[in-house]
């Protein structure tokens, strides 16, 4: 049997949260058109017969405005340090750029077996994917490359077989029935806070950040009290909305997709809190459960 660890990275909005659902066949990573949509580390296992894969989803790599960003860049760094396997996943709609250079500097300094994920060739005429995969291929000898649709395609065997084909013999790291070890609050704040993503514009989505405050199951199903965080008076009152409805509909939302992971019915209810600049507080960013590695 072979089982080892694979790192999804990549620069903001290449796909990487969409792929690795994709893989897992289950929605453990918010997704939106956003940037900085995923904060924190993510893990999806696969189970073959005679493999399990843990799939390791990245903060996208970026210039640093924040202290929360400089430490997400910095888990990046770490998670693909203690890894077998990166799939350095790419916006192939994009022409190759310093941010690409940066991310790709990075990849080649971990000194392990790198696969070029060459995403959205959905979106691609097939003379463009070519040259834009080539101009990726001449900067470093891949291991491997696939051209794919994360968002389309609905096949990943030759994906999977050869990963597994790099990795390690070894037992198996989960239970099979395991698809990923992101706790359940964590699970539902992140269920939340893609809500908000897709809701609001401008900066708001960026300075919240979602806590569970309660979380009771009984007869009835779940009942969870969640507080919302932003950093400005304005970004609240964009949150909450002309009488609520901003926040009505997050809720509708989120409590939908909750409820379809929870398996039960949910009742929600949201609050909105101001805490000034709790991107650059140490304590704040990891008592929110973000960018997990400390300076």
């Amino acid at each position: 049997m072979r089982s080892g660890f694979v790192a999804l990275a990549g620069r903001p909005n290449a796909g990487k949260s969409t792929l690795i659902n994709a893989l897992v066949n289950e929605k453990i990573a918010i997704v939106s058109p956003k940037p900085q949509t995923t904060r924190s580390e993510i893990r999806g296992i696969v189970n073959t017969e005679d493999a399990q894969i843990i799939f390791t989803d990245t903060p996208g790599i970026f210039k640093a405005r924040h202290r929360l960003e400089t430490r997400m860049n910095k888990e990046a760094a770490t998670v693909i340090q203690g890894v077998d396997l990166i799939y350095l996943v790419t916006d192939g709609t994009k022409p190759f750029g310093a941010g690409d250079e940066y991310v790709l500097t990075m990849v080649k300094n971990a000194h392990l077996p790198v696969f070029l994920i060459f995403n959205k060739i959905d979106l691609m005429p097939k003379e463009e994917v070519l040259k834009n995969l080539t101009s990726w291929q001449d900067r470093f000898a891949f291991d491997e490359f696939f051209p794919l649709s994360a968002l389309n395609q609905k096949n990943y065997d030759d994906l999977l077989s050869t990963t597994i084909s790099y990795l390690p013999e070894g037992e198996a790291m989960y239970p099979r029935e395991v698809i990923s070890d992101s706790p359940e609050n964590f699970r539902i704040a992140e269920i939340i806070r893609e809500k908000i993503l897709y809701c609001t514009e401008e900066e708001v989505p960026h300075a919240c950040a979602v806590v569970i405050e309660s979380k009771e199951f009984t007869k009835k199903g779940c009942d969870i009290n969640a507080m919302i965080l932003v950093e400005k008076p304005g970004q609240k009152a964009i949150v909450i909305g002309k009488q609520g409805s901003m926040l009505k509909k997050i809720g509708i939302a989120a409590r939908r997709d909750i409820e379809q992971f929870l398996g039960c019915h949910v009742r929600l209810t949201l609050f909105v809190r101001v805490e000034e600049d709790w991107r650059d507080i140490d304590s704040r960013i990891s008592q929110y459960g973000y960018g997990h590695v400390d300076e």
